[in-house]
């Protein structure tokens, strides 16, 4: 009997240092895809922008990537129903239709991140990439600022710290890009910096905002991240082909929807719909830290890339000022020291969430509440 319990321990531990080995290898393969992910959106967007020809409607791009956000939220869902498509119908129907004053909550910040995500378009297309992805982690401290006004969350002294450091470090690559504009940025008739900052700074505003009173809905809600993303993206659908009708509605009538659209368009979109879905692997099988880490590498692939693939030119008061960002972002992820009192596992996983990719504020934000569902139909 000794001997068979000795040997049942024995497979156990096996069993577990295994999959302890399985999840450390699954870490770190995530942390290397997501750093790949946020530097390939920023650089492709900002490539396909500025190639000469034909360019296709930033507006049905937004579109289409919701549609795929939609469609990748239902086959996951089905996958939950064990491939029931009943199932699945009457679970959708129960919790999109007959719940819908539930449902029209989402409306605000589908608008804001339809809004959004054509504002991003806007600003990659102005802005040197580099330029752009130090300064759209101004979200930190735009999320961190609606965390304290609209949840009464509190910050840790390091974390306003760091709020500081980043303000610091997007100030001064600013006053650098100012006074020694990138040359293709300068010179061509159909980019204007002003625009791209203005956007960028809009999108990181509307960012904060969104992600905040998406926090605040789901907080009281037992609704799954995969049907609140489907509410969502049902919303940015019809306000993403409200958006591109108004905008672009007689140049999509005579070209078509799909006018413009290479393979690389297509990589793009596709990057931009799943790149939020990849976040959700990666706190799963990561921690915020080492997504903090993640995030700020990318800065610096982007601007290495940048130097080759667009002539991008770095110098002192940039690298200082990047410098200033990825510590700042660094140090917002940490976690607050246990004597100043623990914050709430939603606390700490939002802050981490405005982190993420430009391109999957969405799917970015369910990172947040990941742990708190699977925790929720674990116990159910």
């Amino acid at each position: 009997m000794a001997g068979g319990n000795h040997s049942r321990a024995g497979e156990e531990k096996a069993s577990s240092r295994g999959q302890s080995d399985v999840n450390k290898k699954l870490k770190y393969i995530s942390l290397a895809v997501l750093v790949v992910q946020n530097a390939s959106l920023i650089l492709s967007i900002r490539y396909v922008r500025t190639l000469p020809g034909d360019r296709f409607f930033a507006t049905s791009a937004v579109v289409m990537a919701e549609v795929l956000k939609v469609s990748t939220c239902v086959i996951i869902i089905l996958l939950q129903k064990r491939f029931s498509v009943k199932e699945t119908a009457l679970f959708l129907f129960d919790s999109i239709v007959c719940q819908y004053k539930d449902t029209l909550k989402l409306a605000v910040p589908s608008l804001i991140y339809t809004l959004q995500n054509n504002l991003q378009y806007i600003a990659i297309s102005n802005l040197p990439a580099a330029t752009f992805q130090v300064t759209y982690q101004l979200k930190i401290l735009t999320t961190a600022l609606f965390s304290v006004l609209m949840l009464r969350k509190s910050l840790s002294r390091v974390q306003w710290v760091s709020l500081l450091l980043l303000f610091a470090g997007v100030a001064i690559v600013q006053v650098q890009q100012e006074g020694n504009k990138e040359k293709s940025v300068s010179d061509s008739s159909n980019q204007n910096y002003m625009v791209g900052l203005v956007a960028v700074v809009i999108s990181c505003l509307s960012s904060g905002f969104a992600g905040v009173y998406f926090e605040k809905i789901l907080k009281g809600s037992s609704a799954s991240v995969w049907v609140r993303n489907v509410q969502l993206g049902i919303f940015g659908t019809v306000l993403g082909l409200l958006g591109m009708w108004w905008n672009d509605g007689a140049a999509i009538m005579e070209r078509g929807f799909l006018f413009g659209y290479t393979s690389m368009v297509w990589c793009v979109i596709f990057n931009q719909a799943f790149g939020g879905l990849l976040v959700a692997v990666v706190v799963k099988y990561a921690d915020n830290i080492l997504k903090g880490f993640a995030t700020s590498f990318s800065i610096i692939v982007s601007t290495v890339a940048s130097i080759y693939l667009f002539g991008f030119h770095v110098d002192l008061m940039f690298t200082a000022g990047a410098g200033l960002v990825i510590g700042a972002v660094y140090m917002y992820s940490l976690p607050k020291a246990p004597a100043g009192g623990s914050s709430s596992p939603s606390s700490s996983s939002s802050s981490s969430a405005s982190l993420a990719s430009p391109r999957t504020d969405v799917g970015a934000e369910m990172e947040a509440f990941l742990p708190k569902c699977a925790g929720k139909q674990k116990g159910s």
